[in-house]
This record gives structure tokens, C-alpha cells and sequence, in this order.
């Protein structure tokens, strides 16, 4: 959703990089490609005017004296400011003293609610409690059965007396929502409501008196974050109807511009506390400013990943996985426990949006989106078709296995080839980088395989005379041409001083080292 703006920011903030003085022109121009960017995005004006003279205010005053350069220094407020639109702190569910906790759901038609009350009880009983939804929707077609299907996904049951598709009196349905938890010791109740066609007297007078019925901890404005800024206006309306505490954004993954999430909760004082951004019951938690403003600066989200990945591994399983990589030069890491691995990663959602969420990935936007999930599927169809010897040993894995293993996974030998050759090279970083070795044949590392050992002292090659020669290209060109050191042309000392054939044929007759040059040509293959 903020592809755009990130690449504008990002276009922006170059401009400052290795500056060592900013001036009062460079704030300016900076401050004006903010706005503008912010300005495509879809944000208020208002908030935009806040936004930007906060950052001259800061840009202009003494902390451009800090410890860092003076471009970090407006990244660094430029974030520090985009966290304070978004909300400032991440905000949690108030709950009640004594159960149940109601929470009540209210926004336009078509925003979302009732899949969004579906993943919200999803993820409360993931947090311990034992949620109940109420289709207190009765105007919308086919609503209240919408929401039982939504339940069934989530594993939480639904209070539903009514029919719905206009028949039914919803406060009541609200009320007697209340009797229903407290008689099952269901400890959280939400209130699903009917959605609105912009502000609507009557249905926001029906959302009120549900409101006034069940008298809820919390009231969320549930906003599709695609709408741009009629979502402030809507929000200012509920704001003087109903009233609520929080907002929840939805179809965060969609590709508009994103201007109702920086502005909204500037707007209105209410803070974005949860935000849903799929399709799945799991596609959804909690808002942290921090780490949204972090994602649209281009610095990726690993909090939100570590969180993922903690969620989906299994500890034993990875630290089995580990042992054998520190064991015996990872010997005994197999095809198995590489599949266990992959296979705990793609739980963690698309490799296109865990890829995103890793520092400094920005400029590789298009390399991430072409990430072809299916490559994955094939890996796994070749794995599946090895017998276990050949999963837990690749090595015996001969040529007629690897007919067999291509037949029965409907790939090319090649394929098989390929990702045979490619696990034992992986493999072996992977070990090196477990037992702390580091990269593995990187030059000049001292203690790594491969690398060439630091001289005692440095020495001058020699010529064919048995004369030592100098290192220094300058002073080899002045030894060259009997002149003092000074007097030489520095472009002499590399290849300046040539004629036009000569540094022709120079240039033909240089060769790579033989492993450099290989690596180079793999990698532009």
C-alpha cells in the first residue's frame, strides 16, 4: 500500500546522503518533497501541514548538531514524527474488571466488519479468552449467516436469535447478547452492527442505542484503509455520533495509497489499534506506529518477523536443525530437515511479504514481487519423491536416482541437479556460519577456508633483476622513470602515461583471479 510514498521518501532522503552541512535550501527542498509525497498518498491536508512544519521546526533547531550526520538526522526525525501521526504508542483492549468485556464494531458498509469481527475473536481466543460474536446486523442480506461462517472458520461461537435480512430488532439482539455470555461465562462479547451509506441519521440513532443497550469497554471504527481522506470525514462523524475509542483498518494489503492510515488517527485523536491486511482469520494484529512508520522509511519491520517466526517454529525441531549443522561440518543436515525448515517459513505467510519486511529491501521491490511460489512447490515435489536414505544422505544420490527422482516429480534431471548442487552449497555456509567460521573462501579474512594469510610485514615484489619493486603505484612509476616522486603524473602510475595501444593491450592482457573471476560468472548467470 505505501510503495509509492516509500519510493518518494526514499528519493528524497538520497539527496541528503553524504552531505556533512545541511542548509536552509536543503530543508526546504526536502520538506516540499515530503509534502508532495504525502499529498499523492492520500493524506489530509491538515494533517500534511502539521507534518511538515513539525519537521522544519526540528530540522531548523539545534538537533541537527547531534552525533549523527545531518541527512540521518532528518531521517531520524522524519520517523520520529511519522510515528506521531500514526498514534504515537501501540493502544491494547481496555478490559473490563468484571467480565464479559463488550466490544462494539461500528463503520460504513463495506468496510469489513464482519470478517474483521471473525479474525478479532480469532486472535482473542489465540490470547486465552473465550470470545462470543453477536450478529446484531439484521439489515444487510445474508449478514447474520456471513457471520456464523466467519465464526466456524474462527473456532468461536455465535449468538445469533434472529434471522436477519431485515427482520429483527437489533438492540434487543445486543441485550440479550449480555444475559447469553454471562449464563456461558463467555468473557469477551462483539457486537457485529449494521454498516451505514455514509452518515445516516436513522442508522447511526440505531447505533447509538445498541451502544446505550450493551454499554461497550470498547467501540471500534472499523475504516477501509483504501478510501483515502472520506475516511477522516466519516471518522469525525462517528466521532460526534457515536463516539469510539479506536480505529481498525482493513485491506491493508490493498494497492491504494494509504492516506487514511496517516491521517486518521491524527484527525480525530484516536489511536489505529488493530489492522487486518488479508483475507485469512490469522491476517490480523495490532497496530504499532513505530513499526509501520519504520516499514514506510524503507527499514522493514524485524520486530513483526522475530514475532512471526516465533509463533510458527518449533523450537525443538530448529534447535535439532541447528545441532546438526554444528556437527561433524553439517553433515548430518539432510534434504528432511530442510524441508521442516522451508516448510515452517511458508507458514509465516508469502515469501514476497517476509522478504518485505527485512531491513533495506526497498529498491529490490520487483525482484520481491517476482517471487515465484511455485519454484518453492517444485522443491518440495523433488524432495518428496527421494526415498529417507537419500533425504537424510543427498551424497548417494547418483545419476539413475536422480532419473528416478525427476520422473517422480515431474521436473526436468536438471532440476534435481540443481537443487542437489545448491543444498550442499548452502549446507556448508550454513555450517560455517553456525560454528562461527564465518563466510566461507572470502580473500583477505583472516582464519576462513580459502583465505589468504596476512604477511608478517609487507614486502615489494621483485623484478627481473632480483631489485625490489615497490607496491606504491607512484613511487614504482618514479623508480621507473628516475624522476622524484613529486614530479610524477599520478595518472602514470595507472596506466595514464601510456600510449592509446599500449593501455589497450594492457588492459587485454589483464586476468581476473581464476576463483574470482568463476564466482563472478556464476553470479551473472
Amino acid at each position: 500500500m505505501f510503495d509509492t510514498l516509500q519510493d518518494r521518501l526514499a528519493a528524497t532522503f538520497k539527496s541528503l546522503r553524504g552531505k556533512g552541512r545541511i542548509t536552509e535550501a536543503d530543508i526546504d527542498a526536502t520538506a516540499r518533497e515530503i509534502r508532495r509525497a504525502l499529498l499523492e498518498a492520500d493524506v489530509a491536508l491538515a494533517v500534511v501541514k502539521d507534518f511538515i512544519a513539525a519537521i522544519r521546526e526540528r530540522a531548523q533547531s539545534a538537533e541537527l548538531s547531534g552525533a549523527l550526520n545531518p541527512g540521518q538526522q532528518i531521517i531520524k526525525i522524519v520517523n520520529e514524527e511519522l510515528i506521531n501521526i500514526l498514534g504515537g504508542e501501540t493502544r491494547v483492549i481496555r478490559f473490563a474488571k468484571n467480565p464479559p468485556t463488550v466490544i462494539l464494531l461500528a463503520g460504513l458498509q463495506g468496510a469489513g466488519k464482519t470478517t474483521l469481527a471473525g479474525k478479532l475473536a480469532y486472535w482473542l481466543k489465540g490470547q486465552g479468552h473465550s470470545p462470543l460474536l453477536v450478529a446484531a446486523d439484521l439489515q444487510r442480506p445474508n449478514a447474520v449467516d456471513q457471520l456464523q461462517v466467519v465464526g466456524q472458520r474462527a473456532g468461536v461461537q455465535v449468538f445469533a436469535p434472529e434471522p436477519g435480512n431485515g427482520t429483527g430488532d437489533p438492540v434487543a439482539v445486543a441485550r440479550a447478547s449480555m444475559a447469553e455470555a454471562e449464563r456461558k461465562l463467555y468473557d469477551i462479547v462483539i457486537v457485529d452492527t449494521a454498516g451505514r451509506l455514509g452518515v445516516d441519521a436513522e442508522m447511526m440513532q440505531q447505533a447509538i442505542d445498541i451502544r446505550d443497550a450493551v454499554n461497550p469497554d470498547e467501540v471500534l471504527f472499523v475504516v477501509n484503509a483504501m478510501i483515502g481522506q472520506d475516511a477522516v470525514n466519516t471518522a469525525n462523524a462517528f466521532a460526534d455520533g457515536v463516539g469510539f475509542d479506536g480505529v481498525v483498518l482493513t485491506q491493508l494489503d490493498g494497492d491504494a495509497r494509504g492516506g487514511a492510515a496517516l491521517s486518521i488517527a491524527k484527525a480525530t485523536g484516536r489511536p489505529i489499534m488493530f489492522a487486518s491486511n488479508g483475507e485469512k482469520v490469522d491476517d490480523f494484529d495490532l497496530f504499532h506506529p513505530d513499526r509501520m512508520a519504520s516499514r514506510i522509511l524503507g527499514m522493514g519491520d524485524m520486530l513483526t518477523l522475530i514475532e512471526q517466526a516465533e509463533k510458527t517454529f518449533d523450537a525443538e525441531q530448529s534447535a535439532k536443525a541447528a545441532a546438526k549443522l554444528t556437527t561433524k561440518g553439517g553433515g548430518e543436515f539432510g534434504l528432511s530437515d530442510f524441508l521442516q525448515q522451508m516448510q515452517m517459513v511458508r507458514k509465516m505467510g508469502p515469501l514476497s511479504k517476509i522478504f518485505g519486511m527485512l531491513p533495506g529491501m526497498g529498491d529490490m521491490k520487483d525482484q520481491i514481487a517476482g517471487i515465484d511460489e511455485k519454484e518453492v512447490d517444485r522443491i518440495e515435489a523433488i524432495i518428496h519423491s527421494m526415498t529417507p536414505s537419500e533425504r537424510d544422505n543427498p551424497k548417494i544420490i547418483d545419476g539413475s536416482r536422480r532419473a528416478r527422482i525427476a520422473r517422480g516429480s515431474g521436473v526436468e534431471v536438471s532440476a534435481v541437479n540443481n537443487l542437489v548442487n545448491k543444498f550442499f552449497e548452502a549446507r556448508k555456509m550454513m555450517s560455517q556460519l553456525a560454528t562461527g567460521k564465518g563466510m566461507p573462501g572470502m580473500p583477505g579474512m583472516p582464519g576462513l577456508p580459502g583465505a589468504a594469510k596476512r604477511p608478517a610485514a609487507k614486502q615489494g615484489k621483485k623484478n627481473k633483476r632480483g631489485k625490489k619493486v615497490s607496491g606504491n603505484p607512484a613511487k614504482r612509476a618514479a623508480a621507473k622513470s628516475g624522476q622524484p616522486e613529486e614530479t610524477v603524473d599520478p595518472a602514470a602510475a595507472f596506466g595514464g602515461g601510456m600510449e592509446p595501444e599500449q593501455l589497450e593491450q594492457a588492459i587485454k592482457d589483464f586476468q581476473l583471479p581464476p576463483g574470482l573471476g568463476k564466482m563472478i560468472n556464476n553470479q551473472g548467470k
